[in-house]
């Protein structure tokens, strides 16, 4: 069966909706020349802190080519996770959304494999390899190149249906197809809400996030004490942070997501304040077993607490 691109191009597109995914887009596998200059700067400013595999494999960040050879064409996907319930008690601590149900890296892969799958048995025969948020992947640049959106002020990719409670996955493929050719417009203008917002002040300006002064960076990446001079500015986050998202306008009307793997554990979302700060190791097992806050063990969980309470 002889497809021309674009042909091939929309059946992908088709199938990953079908697949639950939210948005899809296609880009050529190209050297990031536009984004060198700025991922640099970022690295020689610390702004990656202790998140030291950053300033890893600079090369195939910048060139997917070198990442998985032969690859011609990369497939960037979408999937909203926004809740349609938030926890209950408004004292609790706060864990960001993304970590109410399954670990995203288990449920976005499986769609990008059977989207691979689908590939291979229906259009052609390719050699193919799924990323989530797991190796030296550029994701939010290849995202904007691909059309889902555009970088916001606080670095994260917003699309103007959807918001920026997304997910995002990308399949690097050996095949040939028809690519996006979007119009890179900010649609952000002269909002400032999540520069404004920020409790540790990480936006340092427009479109730069100094990482390891997010919120996000403390309660998850940093392995030792959180710095003193930081109590009373977490805003009672204990893991991740969505305050830049939350003030956003573009959140205003997001429709909470329609997969049931992100669904909340009722236990998460129902733990008290007092609840919270009683919870021990087996306890902290049975209610994060599949999600992503599992990442900082209960030993970074129970640093986090106290600190909020210290």
């Amino acid at each position: 069966m002889n497809l021309t691109l674009k042909v091939k191009s929309n059946l992908i597109k088709s199938k990953a909706i079908e697949l639950g995914l939210d948005l899809c887009g296609i880009v050529k596998a190209d050297f990031l020349s536009e984004e060198k200059e700025n991922f640099l700067s970022w690295l020689k400013k610390g702004y990656h802190g202790e998140m030291g595999y950053m300033a890893n494999n600079i090369e195939k960040r910048l060139d997917p080519r070198l990442l998985v050879e032969n690859t011609k064409s990369i497939i960037v996907v979408a999937l909203n996770y926004y809740p349609k319930q938030q926890q209950e008690d408004p004292q609790a601590p706060v864990i960001a959304k993304y970590a109410y149900g399954t670990d995203y890296h288990f449920v976005l892969k499986d769609r990008l494999n059977k989207l691979l799958e689908y590939i291979n048995t229906e259009i052609g025969e390719v050699s193919g390899r799924a990323f989530v948020d797991s190796a030296p992947v550029l994701e939010h640049a290849w995202a904007k190149k691909a059309g889902l959106g555009w970088i916001g002020k606080n670095s994260l990719l917003i699309n103007r249906k959807i918001g920026s409670f997304l997910f995002l996955g990308e399949l690097f493929v050996d095949m040939d197809l028809e690519y996006e050719n979007p119009e890179y417009q900010d649609f952000c203008g002269g909002c400032n809400r999540c520069i404004r917002s920020c409790p540790t002040g990480a936006i340092t300006e427009p479109y730069v996030v100094n990482g390891s002064k997010c919120i996000s960076y403390y309660t998850i990446e940093l392995k030792g004490d959180i710095p003193e001079e930081l109590k009373g500015k977490f805003k009672n986050r204990v893991f991740g942070c969505d305050i830049c998202q939350d003030v956003c306008p573009w959140n205003r009307m997001v429709k909470p997501h329609n997969v049931h793997e992100f669904g909340a554990n009722p236990d998460l979302l129902s733990l008290s304040h007092q609840e919270w700060n009683e919870i021990d190791s087996h306890k902290f097992g049975e209610i994060f077993k599949k999600s992503a806050v599992k990442r900082t063990k209960y030993k970074g969980l129970r640093r986090n607490l106290d600190f909020l309470n210290s």
